[in-house]
């Protein structure tokens, strides 16, 4: 297995204290997780209900992890994931919106999310666009069991960095703008920045980056 400790030492070095680090887990042994966990990391991001389910089993020894949601959840697995998780970080749509809130009430539960937003198109991405997610908010703001503590964005690839910098800092705009209408201590984090571009993401305003392969590699 790669030096993963090493690995989140260099990346620890590098990132402001005020940036959190979520390791991208996915894929990953539960002892690789371990490996990441006695390095630091609290935060990890799993995308598969099944895999993710059978890895926090594992690993409930370790009672502090914070579990995170982070592909594109199918509304049939709303339940599970709630169950699981404790943020769904890819919530890209009303209908989805509308299921969590819905399943949340039954568990008599928050569920703790972040909006995600499609800054440019692309077909394999999912997420709102700025307008769409603009439009969505009043309703957004009518379902009470959900907490909306950010915006989360996965950039296309093959785009300069010049053009990178920029989404990412439209990203920051956006918060800027939307956060008027949410309450106080909503859309507080950025999550932006994946292996290959997150220090550009932290100049642009992130406040958690997902990294999995300067990990885990």
């Amino acid at each position: 297995m790669s030096d993963i400790a090493g690995n989140i030492a260099k990346i620890l070095a590098q990132i402001p204290d005020s940036v959190e680090l979520i390791a991208i887990s996915k894929g990953m042994p539960a002892e690789a997780v371990r490996q990441a966990y006695s390095a630091g990391v609290r935060h990890f991001g799993e995308n598969r209900i099944q895999e993710a389910e059978a890895k926090i089993a594992q690993l409930s020894d370790l009672s502090d992890c914070l579990w995170h949601e982070i592909g594109h959840l199918q509304t049939n697995k709303v339940r599970k994931a709630l169950q699981l998780f404790n943020y769904i970080d890819s919530l890209d749509s009303l209908k989805l919106a509308r299921r969590i809130d819905r399943i949340a009430s039954e568990l008599d539960q928050t569920a703790v999310v972040c909006l995600q937003v499609k800054l440019a198109p692309d077909p394999t991405k999912y997420g709102w666009s700025p307008k769409e997610l603009e439009d969505a908010i009043p309703e957004l703001l009518q379902l009470r069991r959900l907490r909306f503590r950010g915006l989360m964005t996965i950039l296309p690839q093959g785009d300069s960095p010049e053009q990178n910098l920029e989404l990412f800092k439209s990203l920051k705009r956006l918060q800027d703008k939307f956060r008027m209408q949410f309450p106080p201590s909503s859309l507080t984090c950025l999550s932006m920045g994946m292996s290959d571009d997150y220090p550009m993401a932290i100049q642009a305003g992130a406040t958690e980056v997902r990294l999995g392969r300067a990990i885990f590699k």
